[in-house]
C-alpha cells in the first residue's frame, strides 16, 4: 500500500482568531525593571512605542522578558470628540480593558505575554491609545510577574535617595516636580511609581511630564517655557488639557536607576504662605493618609509588606509656598539632610 502526503496551503488555513499574522518587527526597551519586546505589523503602532519608551534609563530589577503583541483591527467605526472610555475586565488569570470591540488589551500575567488591539480610528487619538492600552499593559505586566506595588505617586531624589509625592489631582505634584528637576534632583515618574515592598526601591516611566498651562506662569526659565509651548497638547478624560512634555531631551535630569525610598509626602493644595512647608507626620497618621491616598494600590499582594516597611521612614504633610521653587528647596533640603 502507497502511503500519501497531503500538504495543507498555508493560505487556505483557516485563521479565525489572526493568530497566524506574522509580526515582523520588534522593539526591545528596558523599563520598570523588566525587559520588553514589542512585536507588530503595524508601523504605526510602533511609532507609538518608539515615541514612548525611547531613551529611557534602564533599572535593573533583575526582571524577566516580557512581551507585548501590538495588532491593529481591521475596521472600526470612527470616533467623536474622543474614543468611548475603555472598561477593565479580568477573570482566569487574565485581565484587561476594551474601549469596543474593536479595540482592547488582554494580559497574561503567569506567562509574561499580552495583546493590544487597536483600530485605526483609535490611533487618531495617540494619547489615549499609549496611555489607556499600550502603557496600561506594561505597568500590568511589569507589576505583576516582578511582585511591584503600583503607587498613583510622583517620585524624585537625590543621591539615590527617593522621595513619594503624593496628593490629589491639582495638588502641584506636576510642577513641584519640574521645579525640583530645576534645582538639581532627579526625576524618577511624574504619577506612576513602582515599589519593590521588601527592599523599597522604586522604579517608573521618566517620559514625559504633562502641564497645565497656567503653571507655565511659575517658570522663569524662557526657553523652558519655549519648549513647554511647543510641546503636543494632550487632554485628559477630566477634560482638563497639558502640555506633554518630552522629559528625553537632554535638559531634564532623570534618575539613572533605582531609589530607595526614604520619605513619603503628601502634597496639599493649603498655602502658608511664608510659614514652614513640610509638616512631619506621626507613624499612626503617616500611614493612615497612605491608606486614604493610595485605596487603589491597598489590593494588591505586596501592599502589607510595603506599609510596613513604609512604618519606618518619615512622613510629611507639604503646604503651598508662594512659589512652586520653595516647595523644590524644602526636598532637597529634605533628601540631603
Amino acid at each position: 500500500m502507497t502511503s500519501m502526503t497531503w500538504r495543507a496551503d498555508p493560505r487556505r488555513i483557516a485563521d479565525p482568531f489572526s493568530e497566524r499574522v506574522p509580526l515582523l518587527s520588534s522593539r526591545s526597551f528596558s523599563l520598570l525593571g523588566a525587559s520588553f519586546e514589542f512585536l507588530s505589523d503595524s508601523p504605526e503602532l510602533l511609532v507609538l512605542v518608539d515615541e514612548a519608551y525611547r531613551d529611557l534609563p534602564a533599572h535593573a530589577l533583575g526582571g524577566p522578558l516580557l512581551r507585548i503583541e501590538l495588532r491593529q483591527a481591521q475596521g472600526g467605526a470612527d470616533f467623536g470628540a474622543e474614543p468611548p472610555r475603555a472598561c477593565m475586565l479580568g477573570g482566569a488569570g487574565m485581565l484587561g480593558a476594551a474601549a469596543d470591540a474593536h479595540n482592547i488589551v488582554l494580559i497574561s500575567p503567569e506567562t509574561g505575554r499580552a495583546v493590544v488591539q487597536l483600530s485605526r480610528a483609535m490611533l487618531g487619538f495617540p494619547y489615549h491609545a499609549r496611555y489607556e492600552f499600550i502603557e496600561f499593559a506594561v505597568f500590568q505586566l511589569a507589576a505583576r510577574t516582578q511582585g511591584l506595588v503600583a503607587l498613583h505617586a510622583g517620585c524624585v531624589g537625590m543621591n539615590g535617595a527617593g522621595a513619594l509625592l503624593m496628593g490629589e489631582s491639582g495638588a502641584g505634584k506636576s510642577t513641584l516636580a519640574m521645579h525640583a528637576m530645576l534645582q538639581g534632583l532627579d526625576f524618577l515618574t511624574e504619577d506612576a511609581s513602582f515599589v519593590e515592598p521588601r527592599s523599597l526601591r522604586l522604579t517608573g516611566v521618566a517620559n514625559f511630564l504633562h502641564l497645565r498651562f497656567d503653571s507655565l506662569a511659575w517658570v522663569d526659565d524662557a526657553a523652558l517655557r519655549a519648549r513647554a509651548e511647543a510641546s503636543p497638547v494632550i487632554r485628559r478624560r477630566s477634560g482638563v488639557e497639558k502640555y506633554e512634555l518630552d522629559l528625553r531631551t537632554g535638559w531634564a535630569r532623570l534618575a539613572a536607576e533605582p531609589l530607595r525610598l526614604e520619605h513619603l509626602v503628601f502634597t496639599s493644595p493649603e498655602s502658608v504662605g511664608e510659614g514652614e512647608l513640610l509638616q512631619l507626620l506621626d507613624g499612626h497618621e503617616m500611614v493612615e493618609r497612605l491608606h486614604l491616598d493610595q485605596a487603589y494600590a491597598i489590593g494588591q499582594p505586596g501592599w502589607a509588606e510595603f506599609v510596613e516597611g513604609c512604618s519606618r521612614l518619615h512622613g510629611w504633610e507639604m503646604k503651598r509656598g508662594t512659589h512652586p521653587s520653595e516647595g523644590a528647596e524644602a526636598l532637597r533640603r529634605l533628601l540631603t539632610g
